[in-house]
Parts: C-alpha cells; structure tokens; sequence
C-alpha cells in the first residue's frame, strides 16, 4: 500500500489532511502566481483524462479551461457512453486511461475514498475532484486563495461555515484547513445537519455570530442526499437559517461571502447578495482556474522527476 508521502510525491491530491500547513501555502503560492500572470506550459505530449462520474460545472470546466491553457491534451469522460453502462468497473476504467497514455486522472466520484481501491494499482496522479460526502481538496484551496487575497492571513480570521454541513465534501477539506492554518472556525445552521462537526467546531447562533464574521462561506442544501426528515422548504430555510438582506446589514466592513456553488437564489442567501459588495462567489470561480492550474502543473512535474 502506497504511503501518503509517496502519493504526495507522485503528484496525488486526495485530500488536504495529509499536506502539511507548508504545503499547502506552498501551493497557494503557486496558485497566486498562476492568477496575477504567471505563464507555465506543460510538455507537449502530456495527457489529462478528466472522469467525472457526478454533475458538475464549476469543477469540470474550471479544470478543463485551466488544463487548456497549460497546453494538455484533455479526455472528457462521460459516464453515460461509458463502458460503465456494460458494467465496467471504476479499476478497469482508470486503467485503461492509464493504459491508453493518461498522465494524470481528475476523477470526481459520488462514492466516498474511491480513491483508496485503485490508487495502488496505478503509476499516474489522481486529483480528486470530489468524493461523495468525503473531501474536495481544490474547492477548498480557491475558497482559501480568495480569502488570502482578502486578508492577506488565516491567522485569527473569525469564519463561520453554515448550512448542510453533513453531506458537505467542502465544508470538511475546509474546516480541518483552516483551523490548521490558524483560523476561528464556526458551525451554524440546523443541528441535525451537524453530524460529526459538533465535537471539533463550536455550533453558533447565525445571527449571534454574524457581527463578529470576517468570512461567511454558505453551502447548498443537498436535497439529492436528504430523506424527508431533513427537508425545509426554499422558504422555510432561508427564514430560519438563509443569508437574507437584513442579516447582511449586520456585517463587519469588510466581511466576505464565499458559496461554492451551485447557489440556491433565495435560499441560502437573497438573491441580491450573489452579486453584492460582499460577496465573492464569482471571485471564487474564477481563482478555480488559477489553483487547479497549480494543481495540474504539480501532477505533471510530479510524473516527470
């Protein structure tokens, strides 16, 4: 079995839990560069097979567009005209993109550690982008370049994660990083959505804590992993929980809102607030490009020593 170092130095990015605070500096650093100019092309024979086996738009295309400008060749996987349907299973697809002259896999897979029943089966980097309910290592890494860029630090930042933390993959990869990072983080929202925060986090009062927030960061509610006991109506839930006009009055200057996407318009904020002094939820997208061209260049140079 593969250990995390020599995963590390292959080029994998599973999670972040397994990078050090160094590291993962190290990689905003890159990342920063790659959005301020910074201009890398990869070798001209190298391959990137993207596998997403969920839907996705942000991810998907943010990893193309940045794959692109690198100057790799890019294999679009679709599940749905996929061997998958003859019952191919998940080993036997990398592989054969391992096979046919992949270098690096992005896979995005609703099963939580995919990874961990073919990562030591293959020679080529995986960099997840998206497992289930489990991590989203590059998600959390463009919401951390937008706040470095806010603030400079994570030192002492007072941020509150709030809405359906249970079944959210970015709400993990960013609570343990940024704590470790040095920040305040809090969990709001409704208590049965808490599971497995409530020990490591301190769940807040939203409308208690807003006041004393540098960054808000919202998640969608992931109706498609609810049973009907954890439902709310759009209504219900942005009365009780949602980032409305009036709770946004009550922020710091300087404040951020960070969502990840996709948004729920009038349901984890006001549809006014998407595009407001505060918000930086397209800032986010577009660091995406930045951080996963870091990501990339990391992998290829990985496979390249």
């Amino acid at each position: 079995m593969m250990t995390a170092m020599e995963l590390q130095q292959r080029g994998d990015l599973l999670t972040l839990d397994n990078m050090s605070t160094t590291e993962i500096l190290q990689l905003l650093g890159e990342a920063e560069q790659f959005a301020t100019g910074y201009e890398w092309t990869a070798n001209q024979q190298a391959v990137v097979a993207n596998l997403f086996f969920e839907p996705s738009t942000r991810t998907r295309y943010s990893f193309e567009v940045a794959q692109k400008l690198l100057g790799l060749h890019v294999l679009s996987f679709s599940e749905e005209s996929s061997s998958v349907q003859k019952g191919e299973s998940l080993l036997d697809t990398v592989k054969t993109f391992e096979s046919i002259g992949a270098n690096v896999l992005v896979i995005r897979h609703p099963e939580n550690e995919y990874y961990e029943q073919i990562k030591d089966h293959l020679s080529i980097p995986i960099v997840n982008g998206g497992d289930g309910s489990g991590h989203h290592p590059t998600q959390s890494l463009l919401d951390m370049l937008t706040i470095q860029q806010e603030f400079g630090t994570f030192a002492g930042l007072n941020i509150v994660i709030t809405g359906d933390l249970r079944h959210s993959r970015v709400a993990r990869s960013n609570a343990a990083a940024l704590t470790r990072l040095g920040a305040n983080v809090k969990v709001a929202g409704p208590i049965d959505w808490m599971e497995g925060y409530t020990h490591l986090y301190e769940h807040v009062d939203f409308d208690t804590y807003l006041p004393q927030a540098d960054v808000v960061m919202l998640l969608r509610i992931q109706h498609e992993r609810h049973d009907q006991s954890m439902s709310y109506s759009k209504e219900e839930y942005h009365r009780q929980y949602g980032l409305s006009l009036a709770r946004e009055s009550h922020l710091k200057q300087h404040a951020i809102i960070l969502h990840p996407g996709p948004v729920n318009r009038g349901v984890e904020l006001a549809d006014e607030l998407v595009e407001g002094k505060h918000s930086r939820i397209f800032k986010q997208m577009k660091n995406g490009v930045a951080v996963r061209k870091a990501v990339m260049k990391r992998a290829i140079l990985n496979q390249s020593l």
